[in-house]
C-alpha cells in the first residue's frame, strides 16, 4: 500500500550508513539508499454517514479512535 488517505503519508528515502566497515580510517562507510515505508492498512470508518475502505496509517488510526 502506497500512501495514507487522510495524512497523504507516503514512502520517504534515506540512507542506510554501515558503521562496522573494515579496513584503516581513511576508508569511508557503505552508504546504501534504503526506502522507509508507513505502516498502512485498511480499515472501515464512517465517513458522511455511510462505511468507507480507506488506506490509514497507524497515527491516524489512533486519532480516530480517541474520537
Amino acid at each position: 500500500m502506497a500512501a495514507c488517505d487522510a495524512c497523504e503519508k507516503t514512502t520517504m528515502f534515506g540512507r542506510h550508513i554501515r558503521h562496522t566497515h573494515g579496513g584503516r580510517w581513511e576508508r569511508k562507510a557503505v552508504h546504501k539508499s534504503r526506502q522507509f515505508k508507513p505502516n498502512v492498512g485498511k480499515h472501515r470508518v464512517m465517513v458522511g454517514g455511510a462505511y468507507r475502505r480507506l488506506n490509514l496509517c497507524t497515527r491516524c488510526l489512533r486519532t480516530i479512535v480517541k474520537d
